[in-house]
């Protein structure tokens, strides 16, 4: 931006605007009465307010309230907007005015301004830009088309690869044998492939859980204006630009059940971020177990080893951490801090409307791209390339005094418990110390005793 001012007006007066800025005299004020964060509304966000600007206009011509000149202008530089042309035009904090009235204005004079240009005529930012809208309606939709986009485009493609590395991965390690633990102690073996079954299933849930929102996501605001009642909005505005939306995105967005309930609640956004939240507990949890199984090399579990991204220190030579798991659990951390923001700015839904709607919209938009990025990264650069530790498995797995559960059915809880104790007080394999202390043949207590037949069943089993 240069430092060269116009003068523009609104209804408060005027002001200085710098000039080469495509903003107008509300967005200005937004400007200087907000410099709270320094964050700014998201892309996505800005997206699907040009999406919406682009579809109103669409609207409006065909229902004749807008000319056809006017409305070409207006929907090239709505799509301008949407395809990030011009985000450098949307200087806005993310914490200003409860009902993102200063983004939604922020959009109109952008869109005005090139229009204007285009069109060779005066186009206002609200009565033309802005027909037939409000913030009202107008921010709660953008919330919910920029959250349907994102996860359609993003974060469930993300938990489907994650989840279809898994499954590949539990097919190429089928076959090994590993100790299992509860309460980070020894227990009973599993395999490989079983354990990454229940991360993948564990997936598999959480998509189906963030998939489920959708089709109370795809009911929107547009067309309530105001306080829900629809003033000064074509009867068919709402029904047309959900079905014009739909058309441009392929979501089959509609208009809201209640625009009385989808301007003054944001429980649609809450129950999203609680699904995502549960997302992020599943992938803290699976990087968590990344950790623990890469521990080591010689100290830690040491039964697997994660792929090498870079060095580890600035002071030990030849360290490497699990940088990948770290990342995805710092970003499930900050997915379920967001939760509570959102959760705390849905209850803020007064009367007519909530005002807290750039926050939501926000935190909402974040947790979806963490948790999309942290996926694919767990998946490509962690999960699909380990390598497995199988000697030093099995050279605990034969070690394990739990094994002697197999023994229980044959010689008794109490028996199975004081050959287990002396098993781990010597540091002998469970067999030798069975064959001593029980009259079953070593070829029977090999057949009991075999770590792979011990893992029969489970869903893979």
């Amino acid at each position: 931006m240069t430092t060269d001012y116009r003068i523009e007006r609104d209804s408060m007066g005027a002001l200085e605007v710098p000039a080469d800025a495509l903003w107008g005299a509300q967005t200005q004020r937004a400007v200087t009465n907000f410099p709270v964060s320094g964050l700014r509304m998201p892309r996505q966000f800005i997206r699907a307010l040009g999406l919406i600007k682009w579809a109103a206009a669409s609207v409006n011509h065909d229902l004749g309230l807008l000319s056809e000149d006017m409305a070409n202008a207006v929907e090239s530089a709505a799509l301008e907007v949407a395809d990030g042309r011009h985000d450098k035009h949307f200087p806005i904090d993310v914490f200003q005015t409860g009902s993102g009235t200063s983004s939604n204005m922020n959009a109109n004079e952008v869109i005005a301004n090139l229009a204007s240009r285009k069109a060779g005529q005066t186009i206002h930012a609200n009565d033309h830009v802005n027909m037939g809208q409000s913030s009202n309606d107008v921010i709660p939709s953008a919330i919910h088309v920029s959250a349907a986009l994102s996860l359609t485009e993003s974060l469930l493609p993300a938990l489907k690869h994650l989840t279809g590395v898994m499954e590949t991965r539990a097919d190429e390690l089928s076959g090994i044998a590993k100790t299992g633990r509860t309460h980070l102690m020894d227990a009973m073996p599993l395999r490989f492939d079983q354990e990454l079954s229940g991360w993948a299933a564990q997936i598999g849930a959480d998509y189906q859980r963030v998939a489920g929102v959708l089709s109370r996501l795809s009911g929107l605001a547009q067309g309530g204006t105001a306080v829900g009642t629809g003033i000064n909005a074509h009867p068919e505005f709402g029904v047309r630009i959900a079905a014009c939306l739909s058309e441009r995105t392929d979501i089959a967005f509609r208009p809201a059940d209640s625009y009385f309930e989808a301007l003054s609640c944001q429980d649609t956004a809450v129950e999203l971020s609680g699904q995502l939240k549960t997302t992020a507990v599943s992938l803290m949890k699976i990087a968590n177990d990344l950790r623990w199984m890469n521990s080591g090399p010689l100290a830690g579990l040491g039964e697997l080893k994660l792929p090498a991204l870079q060095p580890g220190s600035s002071i030990m030579p030849g360290k490497v951490n699990p940088v990948i798991p770290e990342s995805a659990a710092m970003a499930a951390t900050q997915v379920i801090g967001n939760d509570t923001a959102i959760a705390v700015a849905g209850q803020s839904g007064n009367f007519q409307l909530n005002v807290m709607l750039p926050v939501i919209a926000h935190n909402l938009l974040q947790s979806i791209e963490l948790l999309a990025n942290s996926a694919k990264l767990l998946a490509d650069e962690a999960i699909a390339g380990f390598s497995v530790n199988e000697s030093h498995i099995q050279a605990a797995l034969q070690r394990n005094p739990i094994l002697v559960t197999a023994l229980n059915p044959v010689i008794g809880y109490d028996k199975a418990a004081a050959i287990a104790k002396r098993a781990y007080q010597e540091g002998r394999p469970i067999i030798d110390v069975a064959a001593e202390e029980t009259d079953l043949s070593r070829e029977k207590l090999e057949s009991l005793l075999n770590p792979s037949e011990l893992t029969r069943g489970g869903i893979r089993g």
